[in-house]
């Protein structure tokens, strides 16, 4: 699964989020009733919270989603800023009914992740083993590539850890 990266990350980050690369969260896979409706929530004010200057860091996929939601909180992507968006998730092989079905190391694999973002820890992040992430089904390659801005964190939230429909998804922010 291998995605084309948006611009070389460069200087220093004062705030980063991440939001998962769920197409749900697109304004044409609306309907009447909202399957993800807490994740929407949690990326909005994820996306909300980081201002007006906000790099992508993402595949193709990612891309689209964090334009939309920078849209809809009144701002766009720019090559140039403080605040990072990182479009990423973990496994979508965690149930038989997942996009990928069943795969007993999902689960680990992304409890490895949940941790690592949760405090964080860098060095795990940028070591996340990127051929066992494809065969999972993992978009992790955007969170490798910016695990380095978590160096200097001193605060974390995560606003949405789950997985519906069998893809765990988490919303986090750093500063």
């Amino acid at each position: 699964m291998t995605e084309q990266m948006t611009d070389p990350i460069t200087g220093p980050a004062t705030r980063v989020a991440l939001v998962p690369g769920c197409l749900a969260l697109l304004p044409e896979y609306a309907s009447l009733h909202d399957p993800v409706e807490e994740l929407r929530a949690a990326c909005r004010a994820a996306a909300a919270w980081l201002g007006a200057d906000v790099r992508v860091i993402a595949g193709e996929q990612g891309t689209r989603v964090a334009t939309s939601l920078l849209a809809e909180v009144g701002t766009a992507p720019v090559d140039s800023g403080a605040a990072y968006l990182v479009v990423g998730n973990g496994s979508a092989r965690r149930g038989e009914k997942a996009p990928g079905h069943l795969d007993p190391r999902a689960a680990g694999f992304d409890d490895v992740l949940a941790e690592a973002l949760a405090r964080p820890d860098v060095e795990v992040l940028g070591g996340i083993d990127l051929g066992l992430a494809d065969e999972l089904l993992a978009d992790v390659a955007p969170i490798v590539r910016s695990a380095h801005l978590l160096q200097t964190v001193e605060t974390v939230a995560v606003d949405y850890d789950d997985d519906p429909y069998g893809v765990r998804y988490w919303v986090a922010r750093w500063a």
